[in-house]
């Protein structure tokens, strides 16, 4: 797999999104779910694109009295969609790691 950045090449020319604009479109993703908060910003994200398709993990800190696998899979959900909306990237996966919770 190669990382990011992506570059879209279409008949008009090509469009290449940047490693921290990609990270940024996941990131913000993330934390639109209620409760859900990106640990470390930079190192606690990971992103490997094949051809048209990616693959995310990233690890996240989660407010206390959540259902963890509940608010995973609502990260998981948003994040597909931003990556598939903004780049139009296939998501293989987001690998979802919650690493600590907000008390």
């Amino acid at each position: 797999m190669t990382r990011v950045p992506y570059t879209l090449r279409q008949d008009a020319g090509a469009v290449t999104v940047s490693p921290r604009a990609m990270a940024q479109i996941v990131l913000q993703a993330a934390e639109s779910v209620p409760g859900a908060r990106a640990r470390r910003p930079r190192r606690g994200l990971d992103m490997a694109i094949e051809g048209e398709r990616i693959r995310i993990a990233l690890e996240l800190a989660v407010a206390y009295g959540e259902v963890l696998p509940d608010l995973a899979r609502r990260v998981q959900e948003e994040v597909t969609a931003a990556i598939g909306r903004m780049c139009g990237l296939a998501v293989d996966a987001v690998d979802v790691s919650v690493e600590e919770l907000d008390l």
